[in-house]
């Protein structure tokens, strides 16, 4: 071991070198690569990884019993389940190989057992003599089959330190996690077979979703044509999958883009079925990949155990529980200029910022400094309880106060013509927001049934409609029934995406591509009605439910020198 830390080998026996590369006087110096697989991780000794340096524990060998590849010198080169046969059976000489080994009650070794096994027909017993004729099929260690009996444990059922790790991302873990065997080798399916696949009429999956698909239906207002491709989907998917009996993971579901198939309503399907494992990257795993893809390796990991912290929660001293994605989406928003300037500045690791590093940082950031402050405070915590930094720098820093933005009014002529589109959702939206100052998230959870008798519900809320917006809304309804008349959506807006389904649209439909945005046209009406009343806080907070706090941000702007509402203003009742 090498003297200095205690933990890691010795570079080199020979030539002498008494410390390992991290512990070199003048270091730490980088290690080479492996002489032998040429690999640049995991250096052990002597020119070597821990993989090939037959002194390593985790140099992997046969295992003396079955002769099964995988295991480890920890283990006495002994295999899980040989270790079991060990302390069941006596030492021999197999009637059906010579070997001497453990032989059980047939006169069989385990490797004779296992071969007999891989070949026996169902129904049939085990026939040792003709399974081991023409020798043996090694296998991988701790992969055979589980012994009959009792079914396995599921995880709330098992003890607490057997449990499996929570705090895995989505996506991360195997498919042996799912009971699913792991593919060796990742081949492209052929086109031809998996369309001559989908002919078939007679295919397990279709059967068993059968009726599922024709509740998901019946329920959604699927058509005839859209109830088909779906059957069609599941048909390429009982060819694409591993066995006939493997759950499906829902990135292989989205290959069939390629061969037109139906998307979106098979992962329905599937997950009514139980059949679908999980593993697309959530939309916030992919916001945070694409800030950090430029990051060094290890600052890069550190962020990744951030995440996986403040998406997961902590079990573990210092205990955390999960945070909204939005608030986790925040903190990204605002320390992600600043880390990949701690970047391009040369720092590899956030154990060299320090406190100075971090003032500098923020007094350079004037939008953003109260969020900014938030997501360094909140990702140096979590690195230093983890013991990935050896001191927190931001221990004792003051918040740093809220910035507030000034409303501004928006220009009359640009509102006015994005009422006047001559698309109808986008004109009732419009309308929504400039009449009665909604915001994206009530504008996407809207129901039909909020609206009813000229009135709009929400909450405790009874807004009447505006005469333009009544107006936009009988269009709207009109083209929703032209275009989706069997469609069992409930939501008022609807888009080919959702119209057979029962599920909202985005928060950013129909607003991608105009020139309003959502929250500068809100603003824009609470601010004209602040001036027209004069200052009357009490009926803002009434007519548009908002907080004292919130309404007084609007009120500043009554008796501002430098504001003034110009130019002609949209009506509004």
């Amino acid at each position: 071991m090498c003297p200095r830390c205690q933990i890691n080998r010795v570079a080199w026996t020979f030539p002498r070198v008494d410390y390992c590369y991290d512990c070199l006087p003048g270091g730490p110096f980088i290690a080479p690569p492996c002489s032998k697989c040429g690999t640049s991780m995991g250096y052990f000794s002597q020119g070597l990884c821990a993989s090939c340096h037959p002194g390593s524990p985790q140099y992997p060998g046969s295992c003396r019993g079955c002769l099964a590849w995988g295991v480890y010198r920890r283990y006495n080169w002994t295999c899980w389940p040989c270790r079991w046969w060990r302390s069941h059976n006596p030492e021999g000489i197999c009637d059906f190989c010579g070997r001497t080994a453990r032989i059980g009650e047939r006169r069989a070794c385990r490797l004779c057992l296992e071969q007999a096994r891989m070949i026996q027909e169902p129904g049939h017993g085990l026939d040792l003599v003709g399974a081991n004729k023409a020798g043996h099929q090694l296998f991988f260690a701790n992969m055979s089959f589980h012994r009959r009996g009792a079914p396995p444990l599921s995880p709330e059922q098992r003890a607490p330190w057997k449990r499996r790790d929570k705090n895995y991302l989505p996506g991360t873990g195997s498919a042996a996690d799912h009971g699913v065997q792991m593919t060796l080798f990742d081949l492209a399916p052929d086109p031809k077979v998996v369309a001559a696949r989908a002919r078939l009429e007679e295919r397990d999956l279709t059967r068993s979703c059968a009726a599922i698909v024709r509740d998901h239906a019946a329920r959604a207002g699927w058509s005839k044509r859209q109830r088909n491709d779906v059957t069609r989907s599941l048909r390429l998917l009982q060819g694409l999958r591993l066995s006939p009996t493997a759950k499906i993971r829902a990135t292989e579901v989205l290959q069939l883009r390629q061969y037109s198939g139906n998307v979106l309503s098979t992962i329905d399907v599937l997950a009514a079925a139980g059949l679908l494992i999980e593993d697309r990257p959530t939309r916030l795993e992919r916001y945070f990949a694409a800030k950090t893809s430029t990051l060094p390796p290890v600052m890069k990991d550190q962020l990744e155990v951030w995440l996986q912290v403040l998406t997961n929660g902590a079990h573990q001293a210092p205990r955390q529980i999960p945070r909204d994605p939005g608030t986790i989406r925040a903190h990204i928003m605002g320390i992600e200029p600043i880390i990949h300037a701690w970047a391009e500045a040369g720092l590899q690791s956030f154990a060299e910022v320090t406190r100075s590093d971090i003032t500098a940082a923020l007094d350079e950031t004037r939008v953003r400094r109260h969020v900014a402050g938030n997501g360094l405070k909140s990702l140096f915590t979590t690195l230093k309880g983890r013991r990935l930094i050896f001191a927190n720098p931001t221990r004792g820093m003051k918040a740093s106060p809220k910035g507030s933005t000034i409303p501004l009014a928006l220009d009359a002529a640009v509102i006015r013509e994005e009422l006047n589109s001559p698309k109808p959702v986008v004109a009732l939206a419009v309308a929504l927001v400039a009449f009665h100052a909604l915001t994206k998230k009530q504008l996407s959870e809207l129901r039909l049934t909020d609206i009813s008798d000229g009135h709009l519900v929400l909450g405790k809320r009874d807004i009447p409609l505006a005469s333009p917006v009544r107006t936009r809304l009988a269009a709207w309804l009109d083209q929703r029934n032209r275009t989706w008349p069997g469609s069992a959506n409930p939501h008022l807006l609807i888009n080919r995406r959702t119209a057979p389904r029962l599920l909202p649209v985005s928060r950013q439909f129909p607003w991608t591509g105009l020139t309003l945005r959502p929250q500068a046209l809100r603003e824009d009406r609470i601010l004209h009605e602040i001036h027209a009343t004069g200052g009357d806080v009490r009926r803002i907070c009434d007519l548009f439910g908002l907080s004292v706090e919130g309404a007084t941000r609007y009120l500043n702007t009554v008796e501002h020198l430098d504001l003034t509402l110009e130019g002609e203003q949209v009506p509004r009742t």
